[in-house]
């Protein structure tokens, strides 16, 4: 059976046989919320061929439900836990974080939350960062602001045995991490050391990733905020090109190596004439690569508009061969060299068009979450609380099929989630804009 041969079980660590502090029921009917059961998992992939009835499916093969468990691995009066936000900024952050600190306090009445200052750096001594006391209080109104009220820093995640070294002195027994890719692998190193060590301390993820690329993560906090500030730069660009003579709008946004933020702004403006992004290779020069593709569309329509993720074409430029502190290679500005090489194009063919280039990139993380990503930034922490409580470790929390569930971070940091050249989505894309479906040679 297709999507079926991951292992999903998630690490606990121990029987939990603390009564939970939760009043809720075990009966369908009751009007009463009711606990997660360990009994019920989700299939992670559910199509299958035509005739397929064969659902031999083995317990370590279902995805486990997130949610309260009867009975939890911690005693709450014990509980040390603590929260750290790592990488780039993301709308929802501060969502997250206060969502974590009113499930702790209200629901199990752990009154002990330390806020981890400025990503994994916190940690190290050599940086003298104080910590935060999170309470009720300290994160009142955070949700509706954008940023990180802990500060946020790239790297470091591969110093495990200091950062440990620092959790063990804080005798914390809970930790909230809340990063990517990068953030989550040096989570991952976190866990195993502590196992190493003997401590009992539950390492939870929260995934973060704007770019949406993190492997059965089915939607990243953050990303439905990203596409709608992205719609609003796209509007600006489409306006500016319309109302010129031979006007072009260029916006870069992010997506360094997926492109779906470039192609979900797209598919929700309908105004994108063309989409570049790193999953599919495209030629500038040449009778079908972009620069003639584009001639083509300004001898039509005299006005084009277009979105690059910062990630597409890098095999056309001369990138740094470094990476920044969070492990990523650094790229090059696809936007400034499309920017570049468009003008040039058209200029030497005595063409005067009006090339407006827009990079929303920073405005776009710092803002605060719209109301949907507020309401699932909220229920990821309720989640990952949930699940810390009941003893899980090395998890990140994550939704698919509109249910919240557990999933091991090996799994999740095991590959990237791309676009599908070869998908619905990317077929939409095309759809959308007009554009061929190679622009090569």
């Amino acid at each position: 059976m297709p999507g079926t041969n991951y292992d999903f079980t998630i690490k606990t660590l121990g029987r939990c046989t603390v009564n939970s502090p939760l009043s809720f029921s075990t009966t369908q009917g009751d009007y009463v919320a009711n606990y997660a059961s360990d009994e019920r998992g989700i299939i992670y992939n559910i199509q299958l061929p035509r005739g397929d009835i064969n659902l031999d499916i083995k317990k370590h093969q279902l995805v486990e439900k997130a949610g309260p468990r009867q009975e939890i691995y911690f005693d709450p009066a014990k509980v040390n836990a603590a929260v750290v936000t790592c990488g780039g900024l993301c709308p929802g952050l501060n969502a997250v974080i206060r969502s974590i600190t009113h499930t702790l306090f209200y629901s199990y009445g752990v009154k002990r939350l330390t806020g981890i200052q400025y990503g994994y750096r916190g940690f190290l001594p050599e940086f003298g960062l104080p910590t935060v006391n999170l309470t009720p209080e300290t994160v009142d109104d955070i949700h509706t602001k954008g940023g990180t009220i802990l500060g946020s820093s790239r790297g470091h995640g591969d110093r495990a045995r200091e950062i440990v070294d620092a959790v063990e002195r804080m005798n914390i027994n809970m930790l909230f991490i809340i990063g990517g890719d990068g953030t989550q692998k040096g989570s991952l190193d976190i866990s195993r050391e502590a196992e190493k060590r003997n401590l009992n301390i539950s390492v939870v993820g929260i995934p973060k990733t704007i770019d949406n690329d993190l492997s059965f993560i089915e939607r990243s906090f953050g990303f439905e905020t990203a596409v709608s500030k992205a719609i609003d730069a796209v509007a600006a660009a489409h306006i500016e090109a319309k109302d010129a003579c031979m006007g072009v709008g260029l916006v870069k946004l992010m997506g360094r190596e997926s492109g779906f933020i470039a192609a979900h702004t797209a598919l929700a403006s309908q105004d994108v004439n063309f989409v570049l992004v790193p999953e599919v290779p495209f030629s500038l020069k040449g009778e079908k690569g972009f620069l003639a593709t584009l001639e083509k569309r300004m001898k039509y329509k005299d006005h084009a508009v277009i979105v690059a993720a910062e990630g597409a074409g890098q095999d056309l430029l001369e990138a740094e061969k470094s990476k920044d502190a969070s492990g990523n290679r650094r790229l090059a500005d696809i936007g400034i060299y499309l920017k570049e090489n468009i003008e040039e194009h058209f200029s030497s063919k005595n063409w005067d068009i009006n090339l407006k280039f827009i990079d929303p990139s920073y405005i776009i993380r710092s803002a605060p979450p719209n109301p949907n990503d507020t309401i699932y930034c909220s229920r990821l922490g309720d989640n990952a609380v949930h699940g810390a409580m009941a003893g899980r470790t090395e998890f990140l929390i994550s939704m698919i099929y509109n249910t919240y569930v557990h999933i091991p971070i090996p799994l999740a940091t095991s590959k990237r989630n791309y676009i599908d050249p070869d998908g619905p989505l990317w077929r939409d894309v095309l759809s959308a804009t007009g554009q061929p479906r190679l622009m090569q040679g």
